[in-house]
């Protein structure tokens, strides 16, 4: 299993109210090959960063999110734009609407019209911030670049990179183009497209990950102890979000078939509704955002 960001496992242990229990913290991230030290630098961090308040010290310190108080209004934790944020660059949630939209996909409910959406653009080297932001977009919704400045993709993501493209003031640069007929260094049939421009054995091997970990039996059971279970929530979570950040959910007619992120999510559903159940109460708010994000 890859290293899980210390600072996402104290952000994934944050209870409705916004409170960390130092205890828990300690104990989870010592079950996930965490040192105390490791632990204490991390806490030191968020606290110096203004992210975290602490009361009292090391497994008997309380935790409390900036913002957080007795009312349901409390201040967005930074992230990385991509879903609800750990700020550690792998966000604890995924974007909700890309996660509903590959179970979707899963359930054949998302068929493909046989259109590639193609983007390209030209833009200064006086602009690169914006380049680059832009292209940040369009690797981040699925696209894939053929060549400098060319990317294709799919899924009609359209109406979020010109949205993206106005903010960075980029509209007049970016040209947009919807084709059945793509052929890349003489490559034209769909299935091959996508083997040649999207890493699909890398993202089968984070999928098959994903379902190993969710089909664990550990920390469902009373003997195991809460803290296991919770151990398992957040590795469960970073692998889920580590296999879906670079997933360009490609329709189902451009996968191999079986394909691992089908069998993967079907695995992490059950296995979210399974820790929950053996959760303490009251148990971390991840449980309840990715209850949202499976709806």
């Amino acid at each position: 299993m890859s290293q899980i960001p210390t600072r996402m496992v104290v952000h994934a242990l944050v209870r409705e109210d916004g409170t960390v229990e130092g205890g828990e913290l300690y104990e989870v991230a010592g079950l996930l090959g965490m040192t105390d030290q490791q632990v204490r630098l991390c806490v030191k961090r968020l606290v110096g960063e203004g992210r975290f308040t602490m009361e009292g010290r090391g497994r008997r310190s309380v935790l409390r999110l900036a913002g957080a108080g007795p009312g349901p209004e409390r201040e967005p934790e930074p992230g990385s734009g991509s879903g609800s944020g750990s700020g550690s660059g792998l966000p604890l949630v995924p974007e909700v609407a890309f996660v509903r939209h590959a179970y979707r996909q899963d359930r054949g409910l998302e068929s493909w019209d046989g259109l590639w959406h193609a983007f390209a653009f030209a833009v200064p080297e006086s602009a690169r911030a914006a380049r680059d932001a832009l292209r940040d977009a369009l690797t981040g919704l699925g696209a894939a670049p053929v060549q400098g400045g060319l990317y294709v993709t799919p899924n009609d993501i359209g109406p979020y990179v010109r949205a993206h493209a106005a903010e960075l003031g980029l509209s007049e640069a970016l040209s947009c183009l919807s084709t059945r007929d793509l052929t890349v260094g003489g490559t034209s049939d769909p299935r091959a497209l996508a083997e040649r421009l999207w890493p699909l054995p890398e993202i089968a091997a984070r999928y098959d990950e994903v379902r190993a970990l969710a089909e664990q039996p550990g920390g469902t059971e009373a003997a195991d102890g809460p803290a296991a279970g919770l151990a398992h929530a957040v590795a469960l979570a970073a692998a889920f979000s580590a296999a879906m950040l670079p997933d360009p959910l490609l329709p189902p007619e451009l996968l191999p078939q079986p394909w691992p992120g089908t069998t993967a999510r079907a695995a992490a559903s059950g296995a979210w509704a399974r820790l929950e159940a053996a959760a303490p109460d009251p148990g971390p708010r991840l449980f309840r955002l990715y209850g949202e994000a499976l709806a």
